[in-house]
């Protein structure tokens, strides 16, 4: 989906760049930014653009190069782009993507790590808004894949311009931009850029498309029309995300011990395709699982309807006095952490943990479990634990020395003390998975098709 003469096309101006900014919203008065750097021509136009664009701001921008390690040579091209990047005066940062790397689903495994450790970086840098290249050539192949995929609404309307990723805003600027456009905003500068390999390996099918561009073009699907079908398909999405999340703001109660309750009516009688994404947004946020099937959702809202349930998505869901319980598989929570005294960590996913002083050792974080409750009920200073539905209860956070269990944290509230205000209490607070109703930052569109 790239220009067929990227040597023909213009620079990207510090105007334009402002009115892309612009449509995305939601920045502070003196804004942070970092930016993922691979090195690439896309990347490098980026850090250009914003350097200009926070410096006018009084902001300040953080590089961040990822060096998955998947080929040689890798390690010395992440140094010499922070070589680059301390020639320009902007700090860099490269981050390590370490570990085994699986033999198959290769791409998809480096893109989420990339993905985790920018998200990081950014955190630990107290930073909000992190910056991504993929331009409008990226987001005409995504629909295009998607297509091939048989993909519905929400597939076909491409990458969002911005998202939520935890507690990190993700923006996509350049969305509106071609591929050969940033390549000559690069060329103004006179800057070089690096070429991954893999653009044009056939082993994957984004090069695959790319080498049939001219074919898919000819028959009038080129990158306009695609970026033309992710705009529409976008403002669809819209729609039915804010349907859902009024759906799920009358009908969804989070509990603190780490599940949701839906209330049966307004889901029943709202119209299919809300009730099963506001279903699908209940499994996210308890039990963290991708995408279900539409098959396997379809299933299971007619399972309730039918007054039963079902597991999916890693969680047990079912109606319980009244209302629809969806609660961690117990199965499924088999994490298990050894945190320090005085240690802090996520636990499945789900749960903030704080683990007292009062433990001489590191003590291990796994599920409560059967067992587990059996040996130490009511323990916590958690009354209400033998109320809750079996589910719940078994897959709630708890301390072990060996087959020793030790203490079921506190849930919820503050972290504090304990009844005597000696020790700090071993405290776990629920953080949903996913986002339970409207994503926490906006998703934008407007006519130029940055959706």
């Amino acid at each position: 989906m790239a220009d067929p003469d990227t040597r023909d096309a213009a620079p990207v101006t510090p105007g334009e760049f402002a009115r892309a900014m612009a449509a995305l919203d939601g920045f502070e008065p003196a804004p942070a930014v970092a930016v993922g750097l691979s090195g690439g021509g896309d990347s490098l136009a980026l850090v250009l653009l914003l350097r200009h664009w926070v410096a006018e701001r009084g902001g300040s921008l953080l590089a961040l190069t990822v060096d998955h390690g998947l080929r040689a040579g890798s390690t010395d091209e992440a140094a010499a782009v922070g070589t680059a990047m301390a020639r320009l005066g902007i700090p860099h940062r490269i981050l390590r993507w370490q570990g085994d790397k699986p033999a198959a689903g290769l791409q998809a495994a480096a893109r989420t790590a990339r993905h985790r450790l920018l998200a990081d970086a950014c955190a630990e840098a107290g930073i909000l808004h992190l910056a991504l290249a993929h331009h409008r050539d990226d987001q005409a192949e995504t629909v295009l894949l998607r297509l091939a995929r048989g993909s519905g609404t929400d597939g076909l309307a491409g990458m969002a311009a911005v998202r939520a990723d935890g507690a990190v805003r993700v923006i996509r600027p350049l969305l509106g931009f071609s591929h050969g456009r940033l390549l000559a905003t690069c060329r103004a500068a006179g800057l070089e850029w690096v070429e991954d390999p893999s653009n044009h390996n056939p082993r994957f099918a984004r090069a695959r498309l790319r080498a049939a561009r001219d074919l898919l073009g000819g028959e009038g699907l080129d990158g306009d029309r695609l970026c033309e079908v992710a705009r529409r398909a976008g403002r669809a999405r819209a729609a039915l995300e804010q349907a859902t999340a009024d759906l799920l703001a009358q009908a969804a109660v989070i509990h603190p011990e780490g599940w949701v309750t839906l209330d049966p009516a307004p889901v029943m009688a709202a119209p299919e395709e809300i009730a099963l994404r506001a279903l699908a947004q209940a499994l996210a946020a308890v039990g963290g699982a991708g995408p279900v099937r539409d098959e396997a959702l379809e299933r299971l809202l007619g399972s309730l309807a039918d007054g039963q349930g079902g597991t999916l998505g890693g969680c047990v869901v079912r109606m319980r006095r009244g209302a629809v319980m969806v609660a961690r598989e117990p199965a499924a929570a088999v994490e298990r952490l050894l945190v320090p005294p005085g240690g802090r960590a996520l636990w499945d996913g789900r749960f903030d943990l704080q683990v007292s002083h009062r433990w001489e050792r590191p003590v291990e974080v796994a599920a409560l479990g059967a067992a587990g409750w059996r040996k130490g009920a009511g323990q916590g200073g958690h009354s209400g634990l033998s109320d809750l539905p079996v589910p719940v209860r078994e897959s709630l956070p708890s301390l072990w020395l060996g087959t020793e269990m030790l203490a079921i944290p506190t849930i919820g509230g503050a972290y504090g003390f304990d009844a005597d205000g000696q020790a700090p209490m071993d405290r776990a607070n629920f953080r949903p998975i996913s986002p339970l109703g409207r994503p926490a930052f906006t998703v934008v569109s407007d006519r130029r098709g940055i959706i």
